[in-house]
């Protein structure tokens, strides 16, 4: 079916047969006109790889000269290359274009004259695009598609319009409703997209921050575990082979020897000092969540106890080869009890030492009975213990020293302070409790007490 053209409204002069039919052809391009360079400048900083671009400048030039050469296009094409009133008016219409971005809506009025006079299209549907997609305000936007539709329907000169001519008036006001809601949603559309892509690349920039954040988090964790597992292994290790070297040196005969075992003791010393300050920039920052694998448990500790070197009572009721405890809870009694021989080598050389690991129930038993050879205070100290053991439910973990024998000889090993600390952070990401402190006696007790089921698992 053919559309036949809508009826001419009144020719310009010098212009013979030209109607607004002859012009609305280029409409529908009207809007891809400008757009589609502001669509290229929006998303040209989006490269695609594999696909080449042309280099921003040549986009921003061409985003505002090309709409301009097709404006000028339109106005010779409507009116001619004979100068006069109507194809003065589109060329300035045309011309106005240039300043679109700076002045959108004093543009926009200027190129109005030429699609009343000079019936050209391209000029003030560019100009209202524009300022669709730089001045979104609503009321300007209404009052810039009223503008253009009256433009549009009203003839030139006035004293042409027809108003008996119904079907004509109706479809040139369609057609006026078409050509200045159009480039509004073009211009809004685009400038959406716009901020649409600026919002995902934020959500971008956030997306990575985050992962950088969570990176350095897990960097500060597995630091933390590191200098934990460092001071509890590394410390104790190097700590027993001063303490025999320090045995050495004093019991060999030969002067090699006791100069090779001097020299140990040196180095094992020194050891330790650089482990100290080292344990302490590796636990600046970060938590423990994971673990490092293979493990010791509870039955490891006679073992380790054995190669101690120490002067020291186990006591057990068979929790350490009881199963059933988890492994979080085993692997921090292990280290506790590590620890606190550590410290007893270096601050309590020659004391006699008590390990006591039992279940809950038996250490409250005990602590009921109480020793004979303790004080009151003691077992009233004992007592309290057992009674926060048995609210656990779970293990209690012990350790206590007498004082130093005067006689034995201090190994002089460096103490960075955070032995305690760590395993006071052990037991509390267990749901444990910890404590530390002289006893009457002139000793020192660790007493740790973890709960049946642990807070946290597979930690510590």
């Amino acid at each position: 079916m053919t559309v036949s053209p809508l009826p001419p409204r009144s020719s310009p002069p010098g212009t013979p047969g030209a109607s607004p039919a002859s012009s609305a052809a280029p409409a529908p391009a009207a809007p891809s006109a400008s757009p589609t360079p502001s669509l290229s400048s929006v998303s040209s900083s989006q490269s695609v790889p594999g696909r080449w671009r042309p280099p921003r400048r040549v986009m921003r030039w061409g985003s505002l000269i090309i709409p301009v050469l097709l404006a000028v296009a339109d106005a010779l094409l409507v009116n001619g290359v004979t100068f006069g009133l109507e194809l003065n008016v589109s060329l300035a219409a045309a011309a106005a274009l240039l300043v679109r971005r700076r002045l959108p809506a004093l543009v926009f009025l200027i190129t109005l004259p030429g699609i009343l006079i000079g019936y050209v299209w391209f000029a003030p549907m560019i100009a209202l695009y524009t300022v669709a997609r730089l001045r979104p305000d609503r009321r300007l936007l209404g009052i810039s598609a009223l503008l253009l539709a009256a433009a549009h329907f009203i003839p030139w000169p006035v004293s042409d319009f027809e108003p008996t001519a119904y079907r004509q008036n109706t479809l040139t006001l369609i057609d006026a409703c078409v050509t200045s809601v159009g480039p509004i949603a073009l211009g809004l559309l685009v400038r959406t997209r716009g901020e649409l892509a600026a919002r995902i690349e934020d959500l971008t920039r956030s997306r990575r921050h985050a992962d950088e954040l969570i990176a350095e988090q897990v960097l500060s964790t597995e630091r933390a575990r590191l200098a934990r597992e460092m001071h509890d292994v590394v410390a104790h290790q190097v700590s027993l082979i001063s303490l025999q070297a320090g045995a050495v040196q004093i019991s060999a005969e030969d002067a090699k020897a006791r100069e090779g075992a001097r020299t140990i003791r040196e180095l094992s010393v020194r050891t330790l000092d650089e482990l100290r300050h080292m344990v302490g920039i590796l636990r600046a920052a970060g938590g423990d969540h994971e673990e490092l694998t293979p493990q010791p448990r509870l039955a490891d500790l006679p073992r380790m106890i054995e190669l101690s070197a120490l002067n020291v009572s186990f006591e057990t009721d068979g929790a350490t080869r009881r199963p059933g405890h988890p492994e979080a809870v085993e692997r921090a009694a292990f280290r506790i009890v590590q620890e606190a021989l550590t410290n007893v080598r270096k601050h309590a050389p020659g004391a006699r030492v008590t390990v006591r690991v039992n279940e809950a129930e038996a250490a409250r038993q005990e602590a009921a009975k109480g020793p004979a050879q303790e004080a009151e205070d003691a077992a009233q100290e004992a007592q309290e213990a057992a009674e926060k053991a048995e609210e656990t439910g779970g293990l209690r973990v012990e350790v206590r020293n007498g004082p130093p024998d005067a006689s034995a000889v201090a190994p002089g090993l460096p103490g960075g302070g955070h032995g305690l600390v760590g395993l006071r952070e052990r037991a509390q990401l267990l749901g444990g409790t910890l404590e530390a402190g002289p006893t009457e006696e002139g000793g020192f007790v660790v007493r740790a007490d973890f709960p049946k089921t642990p807070r946290v698992t597979g930690t510590a």
